[in-house]
């Protein structure tokens, strides 16, 4: 296939939209009394039965199962890329503006060049420092930290925890996967991480998707059933942006994906204006402006970035 740069963009652009709009879909299932564990178990199985047919449709080489380093690989992806970081993410958006939550999780890639600095010891661009000074400044400006800290605090950790947890999916992805394609991990990876998280909470309890769920914010006189926000999380909000980034990750590199798709969090901030009247001080919105600078520093501040996983789910 012949790369087209723009169409990338176009594609990453439709994920990163996509993922916005899904942190606000989430809350309605979440706030309509289903908890997070079950929220998560069937988003994450639903996921995997998407992924499966995808695979089943295009590339079904993508079910072998993996062998020698790669059951490591798909074993640390499933539990940590996939389970951890829907979970953290999952209680991060339910009790954060969804700016804000995005905003931490996605300071995921500073931490990876700050992993790949000290604890790998390879060498980054200069222009790492400022964006880490940027990142720092700017969350300071968004917490108002000269206030106290203004949110919530479980919130706070959890979105943090995704951070480290999407770091963490960066950095595995990076090793070498073999004979696995793209495809082929991300698959196996989801098989891990539905195991586990139906271990904790089977994705057939969710008795609360049957009720009626309001959709909260500026639609609160509206509801919906609680299943169809849910649908709309699993195949919209979770696959479709993510089969739109394995598509782009055909006419642009990784790299580029990555940074483009932090769109996200700004598109959460008009999300949550539009839909939930969520507002920020002008000091805020300009701590969020000098965040994502420091982000687009920091993930272009590495010299040599392989090209291999799509970003993480989110």
């Amino acid at each position: 296939m012949t790369p087209r740069p723009v169409l990338g963009y176009v594609l990453v652009v439709g994920a990163a939209a996509l993922f916005a709009v899904n942190a606000g879909v989430s809350r309605v299932p979440l706030r309509s009394g289903t908890d997070i564990e079950t929220f998560t178990s069937v988003r994450v199985t639903g996921a995997l039965a998407v992924l499966a047919l995808i695979a089943l449709l295009t590339e079904r080489s993508a079910f072998r199962v993996p062998r020698g380093r790669q059951v490591v690989l798909v074993i640390g992806l499933g539990l940590v890329g996939v389970a951890g970081l829907q979970g953290f993410y999952n209680v991060a958006i339910d009790r954060l503006p969804l700016s804000i939550a995005l905003l931490v999780e996605y300071l995921g890639p500073v931490w990876v060049v700050l992993w790949v600095r000290f604890v790998r010891r390879e060498p980054v661009q200069p222009r790492m420092w400022p964006a880490l000074g940027l990142a720092l400044v700017g969350l300071a400006l968004v917490g108002r930290i000269w206030t106290g800290v203004a949110f919530d605090g479980i919130g706070l950790v959890a979105a943090l925890l995704a951070g480290l947890c999407f770091a963490a999916y960066f950095l595995l992805g990076e090793h070498d996967t073999g004979a696995m394609t793209p495809l082929a991990v991300i698959l196996w990876a989801f098989v891990v991480a539905v195991v586990a998280i139906n271990v904790i909470q089977p994705f057939w309890t969710a008795d609360q998707l049957g009720t009626s769920a309001s959709l909260l914010g500026r639609l609160d006189h509206l509801a919906v059933p609680a299943w169809v926000a849910m649908a709309f999380v699993v195949v919209l909000g979770t696959t479709a942006p993510f089969f739109l980034l394995l598509l782009a990750l055909r006419h642009l590199p990784a790299t580029t994906v990555s940074v483009v798709a932090m769109l996200e969090p700004a598109g959460a901030v008009v999300v949550g204006w539009l839909w939930f009247a969520e507002s920020l001080a002008p000091v805020q919105v300009a701590g969020v402006l000098l965040v994502l600078g420091g982000i687009v520093l920091a993930q272009t501040s590495r010299r040599a970035q392989p090209e291999t996983l799509p970003p993480a789910l989110v």
